[in-house]
């Protein structure tokens, strides 16, 4: 599995497919494949699909006891397109990675010819208590045993034995203090945006995703029903159909970005 050097990380990432360059992020504690795996078949037939590990994730070293910041992991994701000299590329993004989406994009619009966020919007409240309140080890341990197993697979081999601990709690905080977007620095986003949200979703009301298609230049809004946050794995086929209207709908506008 390839891994690259970018701001001072050594970056995992999976790459796959063939046409332009798509980096895919994935949610707190998980991974590109496990979060988009139902549209990774799809995908790689149109894009090159690059889904690179967040830090402290999976392959990507790094002890949260040191911090863990949402403005780090925009500075990751920069850096990791420069790294790969992508050039202007396509971004998609769910939950944490859909922040860091929003915020890539609100600060260099013109290196995103567009961008897709899944399960996240620019208010703090519901999604800091929702994440504080899910992303207790002690809590998980006792009442969600299999998910507990499954972080220690995913993470300890690179991280060290019992790394999730203490990552949990540190994107929980960060949750909880991470600036949020202004409605001018969401004005500014340029780029073609999907935002998608599953009408169940207990991080953000629908209502907050419809303010924000409506706040971007070029926001649509797909609601994904009884679907709740994990709505690109809960209803796979519709999520997969709208992908593919949507870059359809604004490959013009992409190809005069790159």
């Amino acid at each position: 599995m390839p891994s690259i050097d970018a701001n001072g990380l050594r970056i995992g990432y999976d790459v796959s497919g063939a046409g332009p360059p798509l980096v895919l992020l994935h949610g707190a504690t998980s991974s590109g494949e496990r979060d988009f795996g139902q549209q990774l078949p799809w995908l790689r037939r149109t894009f090159r699909c690059y889904l690179p590990d967040a830090r402290g994730h999976g392959r990507t070293r790094w002890n949260a006891d040191d911090g863990f910041q949402a403005d780090w992991l925009i500075d990751d994701v920069a850096a990791f397109a420069d790294a790969l000299d992508l050039g202007p590329f396509h971004l998609l993004g769910f939950s944490m990675g859909g922040i860091t989406a929003l915020g890539l994009a609100s600060r260099d619009a013109h290196r995103l010819a567009t961008i897709v966020v899944v399960g996240i919007g620019p208010e703090r409240e519901p999604r800091a208590s929702v994440a504080r309140h899910l992303m207790d080890p002690a809590r998980i341990e006792r009442d969600d045993p299999t998910w507990a197993t499954n972080l220690g697979r995913r993470h300890d081999p690179v991280q060290g034995p019992g790394a999730w601990r203490r990552l949990l709690p540190a994107i929980a905080a960060d949750v909880a203090r991470q600036p949020l977007l202004t409605p001018r620095q969401i004005r500014s986003i340029r780029s073609p945006m999907l935002i998608a949200v599953g009408d169940r979703d207990p991080f953000v009301g629908v209502f907050y995703y419809w303010q924000l298609s409506r706040g971007v230049r070029d926001g649509r809004l797909l609601v994904l029903p009884g679907a709740r946050h994990e709505a690109f794995a809960e209803r796979p086929t519709l999520a997969t159909e709208a992908l593919a209207a949507f870059y359809r709908s604004t490959d013009t506008i992409a190809r005069h970005t790159a």
